[in-house]
């Protein structure tokens, strides 16, 4: 069956929202904060190809029942954006295919609206307008009750890090949750060496036998195969070791000065493992840039954002419990029952920064450098603050850029890093909020989180010796090939009788399959096409690579340095170029929604001789 074919069939459906309202005695009367709102429905339509809900305003009586009837074949949810003080949503309900529910927590909401959107297709967005009644929860801003913690720094040549069970401080009141981390913290120490130093990562497993055999990729690094976490080989088994090598360089030379960070990869298991808490970050610094005079010290903050969801006892929940079961598909692995792709979204309720809910930072009026990393499983951020002063991104997750890029908002999809510079000057004795904004709809972002990230407390103002520079020793890009070598187009496969899977020119990942052989010491341009109807964030392993075009034109500003993972909205292509250099063997081109990547959406490449 065809792409459109197959979107057709499967769109076919309609999300329905019935509002049921108490039936009003006698004649109707002019509203008013006790009246009783006539009874009244309506459809929220999801239309083909555009997964919109329709009318994108509902109108509910207060004290009124919302029952919805999901006549789609996509599971979808209603989640209100506005949270209580601890983060849940005010009402949250997912729906599966061809079923009802009715949500609770609508019934206690004062007058007022309340955005609402999907978390499995968050660009489905629509508001709850509530008349009258007498409930009385109402939105709030998280209360930023505990401090940003920044991890521990490894700086040495030889480390060792014990991937175990511990308990961690996440959310600000309760026990702490326990996680699976990399030296007992979540996330794990930050491991920060220089370009060009060989850096040797020894992993000791002592979680429990349960957990499987594990695997560690340093995201967005160069290095040989056999250290670059093989989802399915050079394991590290419980009980066992396991050293990877780093050298740090490219080519011979100093790798660029770069934010990356390490996470277990290991195949059908990389989003239940990263959820549990194995996920890391790694600062590669470069002394030669020290002329440049960017924030240092403690004024070089790396932020990590990770969502989680958590039961009544702090502890994590386990959205992989009843995931769906694999079976063979034309001898290749697919997925049937509730949530196989394209239901397989893990979103949590909470965001974390650093591995806490709603932190603050004390800062003083001065020039801060925020490393920003989206490690979530498939949300993406518009990321910005609260009173609209500007970002200067400086980076990527692989180098710096040649120009600044002034921006109001850093669009991230899951894997994607930016360097950017804030200036708190002037806002002396004020709190300001890292927040996500989505863009309007239909416009690039439309799917991000809204959400408030953590807060700065401002302070005085102190001595500064950091300038916002306007050009930058950015690493050389390579000269481009006239010529595409290879196409990767990212689909949905199969079908609901037979099971479905996530695709790369039309097949599941089968780790014995070469897609694609690439010549050590050649340049070869790549074609990377998204023709589903959701979003990806598309990472490629072994080099880090230049962007060439964006849906045929320039790549904007911040797209002009290195990069190792792009977001492919519906519809979108990117053109990506490298050269092969030092290192032969497999590596893995994949969607870093990690859901994706473990329902078939990845593909290997061989660099050969």
């Amino acid at each position: 069956m065809t792409t459109s074919r197959r979107r057709a069939a499967w769109l076919a459906g309609a999300l329905w929202v019935v509002l049921a309202l108490p039936l009003a005695a006698g004649p109707p009367s002019a509203p008013n904060a006790s009246a009783v709102v006539s009874p009244a429905s309506a459809t929220l339509v999801v239309n083909r190809g555009s997964l919109a809900f329709s009318p994108k305003e509902v109108t509910l009586g207060g004290g009124g029942t919302l029952t919805l009837v999901n006549l789609d074949s996509f599971d979808h949810t209603v989640t209100s954006v506005a949270t209580a003080t601890d983060g849940t949503p005010l009402f949250d309900v997912r729906v599966p295919a061809g079923t009802s529910a009715t949500i609770t927590g609508v019934e206690a909401l004062a007058e007022g609206s309340y955005a609402f959107y999907c978390k499995l297709h968050p660009q489905m967005r629509g508001v709850l307008v509530v008349e009258g009644g007498g409930g009385s929860v109402t939105p709030q801003l998280p209360s930023f009750d505990q401090p940003l913690v920044v991890p521990r720094k490894k700086r040495g040549t030889e480390i060792t890090i014990p991937m175990r069970l511990a308990r961690v401080r996440v959310l600000p009141t309760g026990p702490a949750t326990r996680m699976w981390t990399y030296g007992g913290t979540y996330p794990g120490p930050t491991i920060v060496r220089p370009a060009g130093g060989e850096t040797r990562v020894r992993f000791v497993h002592r979680l429990p036998r349960r957990a499987g055999a594990l695997t560690v990729h340093l995201h967005g690094d160069h290095h040989a195969s056999e250290h670059d976490g093989q989802p399915t080989t050079q394991l590290v088994r419980p009980g066992r070791a396991r050293t990877y090598e780093y050298p740090l360089t490219y080519g011979g030379l100093p790798e660029p000065s770069s934010f990356f960070f390490y996470h277990d990869h290991r195949m059908n298991r990389t989003a239940r493992n990263n959820w549990r808490g194995l996920q890391g970050m790694f600062v590669v610094k470069d002394s030669s840039q020290a002329s440049l005079r960017l924030p240092t010290g403690l004024r070089d903050v790396p932020l990590m954002l990770a969502d989680r969801s958590f039961r009544t006892d702090n502890e994590l929940t386990n959205p992989f419990a009843h995931g769906p079961r694999m079976v063979g598909h034309h001898g290749a692995m697919a997925w049937l029952g509730p949530r196989a792709p394209p239901d397989d979204a893990t979103v949590g309720t909470h965001v974390l920064v650093n591995g806490r809910y709603a932190p603050y930072l004390r800062v003083s009026a001065t020039r801060y450098r925020l490393r920003l990393l989206n490690a979530s499983h498939f949300s993406s951020y518009a990321i910005g603050l609260s009173d609209g002063r500007p970002l200067l991104q400086i980076g990527t997750g692989n180098g710096l850029l040649h120009k600044p890029a002034v921006r109001q908002r850093v669009l991230l999809g899951p894997a994607q890093r930016a360097d950017v510079i804030v200036d708190f000057h002037g806002a002396n004795g004020k709190n300001l909020v890292l927040d996500s904004v989505p863009a309007a709809t239909g416009e690039t972002g439309a799917d991000a989180r809204q959400v408030a990230l953590m807060q700065f407390r401002v302070g005085a103002e102190a001595p500064d010796r950091s300038r916002l520079p306007a050009r930058l020793p950015s690493p050389d890009l390579v000269r481009v090939p006239a010529k595409v070598s290879k196409t990767w187009t990212f689909d949905l496969g199969g079908s609901h009788r037979h099971g479905t899977f996530w695709s790369i020119n039309g097949q599941a990942f089968d780790p014995g399959r070469v897609d694609h052989r690439a010549r050590l010491g050649t340049v070869e341009r790549w074609r990377l096409r998204n023709t589903s109807d959701m979003t990806h964030s598309v990472h490629i392993h072994a080099e880090q690579w230049r962007t060439v075009l964006r849906d045929g034109r320039r790549p904007p500003p911040w797209e002009r340095g290195l990069e190792d993972t792009w977001r492919l909205e519906p519809g979108e292509v990117v053109e990506v170029a490298t050269r092969f250099e030092d290192y032969t063997g497999p590596f893995m081109i994949h969607c870093h929604m990690l859901d994706h990547e473990d329902h078939g959406m990845m593909a290997r490449f061989d660099v050969v001789d």
